[in-house]
C-alpha cells in the first residue's frame, strides 16, 4: 500500500490549480516510500520523491520532449530539449515553513533560468509550466541549432516516420534556420562500427544515449566519442568492431538515424511495415519481440520480415533483446527450409504428397511398436501436448532431448508468481552456479546484475571467471566434477569451507533466495543430482511459494520447461533407447547432428520420422520427414524458464506443403483413430489446460491481460523511449508452483582422482556459447562472422605444456571417431582443462558429459 499525503487546510489556487503544503504520516506496515504532490500545467500529479520531471509528466500523459534523456538511463542534462520553467514554495528559514502569501496561497520562487526536465526531481509544492512563451522559444532555438549540423535526408532516411527529431521539429521547431545551409558539416555517412550495425556521422546528434546504454546496461564501452565540437563523433575502440551482444538495443533508442541495423538499412520505411507480437525462440527467458514484415518485390511479392524489434515486458526483457535474437530469424526465411514431405525409397528421400506420408506414418504406428518419440525444446506447448497424447495411446516413451535435468524439481519450487528480477533489491540473495549467463541467457545476465546494482546479495559459484563476477558480492571457485559439492555447502546442515564462509553469512541474512543452476561441465547424470541439490537448498533456505524465492534452470532451448511439463524428460541411456525403437519419431531435434553416437543410434533404429524445417543430419538418416512451420508463421505458446506461459501470434504466411507440428501429429493421431486436436492451437491449448494441473484454467485470453508498465512506451512518444514497441499483445502468465514432492538429496560422489595428464591429455568440458551453429542460428549469414568455430579453449600455460600456439590445428580421438578443431586461448580456464563449445560440429556433448581425450597436433594451416 502506498502511503497517501495528508494535506494541511487552507491550500488555495495558484495559476488555476490546488498546490498543497505536503506533510508524510505513516502508519505501522504501511510502504516508508516518500511521496510529494506538484503541479505541471496546472495539473496535480503525487509521484516519489526522487523522480524527475520529466518521469511526473509523463505519468500524467504530459509530453516534454527530449533526446538525450532516456527512463533507463541516468540523465545527463546534454541536449537541452526539455527546458521547462519551474517555480517552488519559498521557505521561511527560521521555521521552516511554506511561506503563504495575502490569499493564504504559497508564494512561488521562479526560477530566473529555465531548468532541463530530465535532471530536476520534484519538490513538494513545486510548479512546473512546458508550454509557456519562454520554453517554446527555447524549444525553437534548441532545434534550430542541432538543425544547423544535420543534414537533409528525411526522404531516404530509415529513421523518417519514427524519428524524434522530425516529429519535435515539425511539432516546435522553427519555420526557417538563420543559419546558412552552406555552413552545414559534412561527415562520412555508413561507416560500419561492426558488421551489424552501421553509422552514419552526420545525422548524430551526439546525445550519447548508444555510448551510456553501452556502459551502464550493457557494461560494453566499446564505442565512444572522439573529437570535440562539430567534428564529434561515435566510434569503436573494439576488435572486432561493436563487440557486443546487446549492439542492436543501441539503434532503438537512437533518437535519430544515426545508428541502423545491417539488415534493416534502406530495407524499407516504417509505415510500410505490418506488426506481429512474437516471442525470442533462441533461450529459456522468453524475450517479447514484435515482428515488421510486409511484401517485397524481390521476393515474388511475399511477405517478408524486414526487422525484430524488443516488444516491452518489464517483467521479462524490459524493452531489451540480444543481437541473436534480434538477428537469427533469417532461419525461418531460408532458401534451404523443407517444402513437401520425403519418403525414402531405394535408399533415397524422394518427395510425396501429405495424404501418402500421414499414411505411411500412422500405418507403421499401428499396432503396439516399440515407439520413442524424441523433441526438442523449440517446440510449442501444443506441439508438445499432442506428441504427448500419440506417444501415451501408443504406448510409447516420451523423450526431450536435452542434458539438464531437473525441471520436475523447477515445476514444484522455481519462482512463485510476483517473482520478478526489477524488484530485487538488498533483500534477496542470488546465488548462480554452474552457468554464463551472458552467454546462455543474455538478458538474464543483464536483470541479474542490475538487481546486484540495486543491492541485491550476488553469490557466483563456478570453476571460471564469467562476465557476472564483477558485480558479485561473493565468488567461490570449484574444480570441474565437483559441481554436485559446490552446490551442497550451501545446505544449512554443510560443514561450510573456508571458501564459502563469508557467502553462507550473507546468503543468512537474506529475506529472499533465488538459485539459478546451469549445466557447465555437466552431463544429464550429473545434472540430475545437481539439481536435486539445488533444490534441496532452495527448500531449506528460500521460502518457497513467495515472490522472488526458488529455483531457475539455464536451459538451453525456449521451451524447455513446456517439454518437461508436457512429461518430456531426458533419457539415462538415449543411445540405447533410439536403437531399441520399432519407430523413432524426432520433432525439432537434430541428434544425428551433435554426436556419431547417435547417429548411429538413429541407422539402428526401426522406422525413423522426423519432423523439421530443415534436412538436418538427423532427417538425411530418416525414412520419413515431414516439414513443420516455423514459430514465424504460427501462433501457440511457449514456457519460460521462470515459467511465465506467452503466446506468439503469426508474422508471416505459412511456407506451402508445411504444417504445425500439432497439426501433424492430430492428422497421424486421426488415422489411428485417435481423439486429437488439430484445426487451431487455441483449441489444443484448452485441452492441454484441462490435463495439465499447472496449467488449469490457462486462456488464450488470460494470456493477452495487460497491466500498467513504466516507462510508458508508446509509438506517440517514440522519443521518450525509443522505437521498442509497446506490449498490448499480453504479458503472459506465471504457473502457480505444483505440491511440492519429497527432495532426495544424492550424497556428494566420492574425490576423483585426478587423472595423471600426460604431454597431449585434457580433460574436455562442454560449455554454452550464445554463437553457436544450432539450426536455427546458422542459416543467418549476417551473424556468420560471430558463429563459434569447432574449437578447444586452453589456459595459456596448458597451451605451452602441451606445445600449442593459437590457431594451431589439432584432430581430436575418442571412443573411435575423430574430429578437428582450432586451439583458442583464454586465461581464465582452469589449468589441464579444455572447453568445448556445444552445437560448433564437435562431437564431444553426449550425455556423457566431460571426457578424457588425447589430442593429436597438427601444422598449422
Amino acid at each position: 500500500m502506498e502511503d497517501q499525503p495528508v494535506f494541511p487546510t487552507g491550500s488555495g489556487a495558484i495559476f488555476g490549480s490546488r498546490i498543497p503544503v505536503l506533510e508524510l504520516r505513516y502508519s505501522e506496515g504501511m510502504s516508508m516510500t516518500k511521496l510529494v504532490t506538484l503541479t505541471i500545467d496546472d495539473q496535480q500529479v503525487t509521484v516519489a520523491v526522487g523522480t524527475l520531471i520529466v518521469d511526473a509528466a509523463k505519468k500524467i500523459g504530459k509530453d516534454i520532449p527530449v533526446f538525450c534523456y532516456h527512463p533507463k538511463l541516468e540523465p545527463v542534462g546534454m541536449c537541452r530539449m526539455c527546458l521547462v520553467e519551474v517555480g517552488r514554495p519559498i521557505i521561511d528559514r527560521s521555521s521552516g515553513q511554506v511561506i503563504l502569501d495575502v490569499n493564504n496561497q504559497p508564494k512561488l520562487q521562479i526560477g530566473p533560468k529555465l531548468e532541463t526536465a530530465c535532471t530536476t526531481p520534484v519538490s513538494a509544492g513545486m510548479v512546473v509550466r512546458t508550454n509557456n512563451q519562454a520554453v517554446e522559444a527555447a524549444r525553437k532555438e534548441i532545434l534550430e541549432f542541432i538543425l544547423t549540423s544535420h543534414p537533409l535526408d528525411c526522404p531516404v532516411c530509415d529513421k523518417g516516420g519514427e524519428c524524434p527529431l522530425q516529429n519535435l521539429t515539425m511539432g516546435f521547431g522553427p519555420g526557417e534556420s538563420r543559419f546558412l545551409v552552406d555552413d552545414k558539416i559534412r561527415l562520412a555517412k555508413r561507416v560500419p562500427l561492426g558488421e551489424l550495425i552501421y553509422l552514419d556521422r552526420e545525422r548524430c546528434i551526439q546525445c550519447a544515449r548508444c555510448v551510456r546504454f553501452q556502459e551502464e546496461i550493457a557494461d560494453d564501452p566499446v564505442i565512444g566519442f572522439y573529437n570535440r565540437g562539430r567534428q564529434l563523433e561515435i566510434v569503436t575502440y573494439s576488435e572486432p568492431g561493436f563487440d557486443s551482444i546487446f549492439s542492436g538495443n543501441t539503434t532503438d533508442i537512437c533518437p535519430v538515424g544515426a545508428l541502423t541495423t545491417a539488415d534493416f538499412r534502406f530495407g524499407a520505411r516504417p509505415w510500410e511495415l505490418k506488426s506481429a507480437a512474437s516471442l525470442c525462440t533462441q533461450c529459456p527467458v522468453g524475450c517479447n519481440i514484435t515482428l515488421n514484415v510486409r511484401r517485397e518485390a524481390r521476393a515474388g511479392g511475399n511477405w517478408t520480415i524486414k526487422r525484430v524489434m524488443p516488444r516491452q515486458n518489464e517483467e521479462v526483457n524490459e524493452i531489451w533483446i540480444c543481437d541473436k535474437g534480434r538477428f537469427s530469424y533469417h532461419f525461418s526465411e531460408s532458401n534451404e527450409r523443407l517444402t513437401q514431405p520425403l519418403v525414402r525409397k531405394d535408399d533415397e528421400l524422394v518427395p510425396v504428397n501429405w495424404d501418402e506420408a500421414l499414411d505411411l506414418a500412422a500405418a507403421k504406428l499401428q499396432g503396439s511398436p516399440a515407439l520413442v518419440t524424441l523433441v526438442g525444446g523449440r517446440l510449442s506447448n501444443e506441439d508438445l501436448f499432442n506428441l504427448r497424447r500419440l506417444t501415451q495411446a501408443k504406448g510409447g516413451r516420451a523423450v526431450q532431448y536435452s542434458h539438464m535435468a531437473g525441471g520436475e524439481l523447477v515445476g514444484q519450487y522455481g519462482l512463485a508468481p510476483g517473482s520478478n528480477f526489477s524488484s530485487m533489491g538488498s533483500e534477496t540473495a542470488i546465488l548462480v552456479i554452474a552457468s554464463d549467463l551472458h552467454q546462455e541467457a543474455p538478458v538474464w545476465w543483464l536483470r541479474v546484475k542490475q538487481a546486484a546494482e540495486r543491492g541485491a546479495l550476488l553469490i557466483v559459484v563456478n570453476p571460471r571467471s564469467t562476465r557476472l563476477d564483477r558485480y558479485a558480492d561473493h565468488l567461490v571457485r570449484y574444480a570441474y566434477g565437483d559441481e554436485q559439492a559446490a552446490m551442497a555447502a550451501f545446505l544449512p546442515q554443510a560443514t561450510a569451507p573456508e571458501a564459502y564462509r563469508e557467502a553462507l553469512e550473507g546468503l543468512g541474512r537474506a529475506q529472499n533466495l533465488v538459485v539459478i543452476y546451469g549445466s557447465e561441465g555437466l552431463g544429464l547424470a550429473g545434472s540430475q543430482a545437481f539439481a536435486q541439490t539445488a533444490a534441496g537448498v532452495v527448500v531449506s533456505r528460500a521460502r518457497v511459494g513467495q515472490p522472488n524465492n526458488g529455483l531457475l534452470a539455464v536451459w538451453a532451448h525456449a521451451n524447455t520447461q513446456g517439454a518437461w511439463d508436457n512429461g518430456f524428460y531426458p533419457a539415462e541411456d538415449l543411445p540405447a533407447d533410439l536403437r531399441a525403437a520399432d519407430v523413432l519419431l524426432l520433432a525439432a531435434a537434430d541428434p544425428a547432428g551433435d554426436d556419431p553416437d547417435l547417429a548411429e543410434a538413429i541407422t539402428q533404429a526401426g522406422f525413423v520420422i522426423v519432423q523439421d524445417l530443415f534436412l538436418t543430419a538427423s532427417a538425411q538418416r530418416a525414412d520419413l520427414v515431414l516439414p513443420a512451420q516455423a514459430f514465424t508463421e504460427r501462433e501457440g505458446t511457449y514456457t519460460s524458464g521462470e515459467r511465465r506461459v506467452q503466446r506468439f501470434f503469426p508474422a508471416v504466411p505459412a511456407r506451402p506443403d508445411s504444417r504445425p507440428d500439432y497439426a501433424i501429429t492430430a492428422q497421424i493421431g486421426q488415422r489411428l483413430g485417435l481423439d486429437l486436436e488439430g484445426r487451431a492451437a487455441s483449441l489444443v491449448q484448452m485441452r492441454l489446460a484441462a490435463e495439465l494441473p499447472a496449467y488449469n484454467g490457462l486462456t488464450y485470453q488470460r494470456l493477452s491481460e495487460m497491466s500498467a508498465q513504466w516507462p510508458i512506451i508508446a509509438r506517440a512518444g517514440l522519443y521518450y523511449g525509443g522505437t521498442s514497441y509497446e506490449n498490448t499483445q499480453g504479458l503472459g502468465v506465471q504457473l502457480p508452483l505444483l505440491p511440492p514432492g519429497p527432495v532426495t538429496i544424492p550424497a556428494p560422489p566420492a574425490q576423483p582422482k585426478t587423472p595423471s595428464l600426460e604431454k597431449q591429455d585434457l580433460l574436455l568440458v562442454p560449455v554454452t556459447r550464445l554463437y553457436d551453429r544450432g539450426t536455427t542460428i546458422t542459416p543467418s549469414g549476417l551473424l556468420s562472422q560471430r558463429l563459434e568455430n569447432p574449437a578447444i579453449w586452453l589456459n595459456p600455460q596448458t597451451a605451452e605444456k602441451m606445445e600449442l600456439a593459437p590457431k594451431t590445428r589439432v584432430q581430436i580421438t575418442s571412443r573411435g571417431w575423430k574430429a578437428e578443431a582450432d586451439i583458442q586461448i583464454e586465461e581464465s580456464i582452469p589449468p589441464d582443462v579444455g572447453l568445448v563449445p556445444r552445437s560448433v560440429g564437435l562431437p564431444v556433448f553426449t550425455p556423457m558429459g566431460v571426457m578424457l581425450t588425447r589430442l593429436i597436433a597438427e601444422p598449422e594451416a
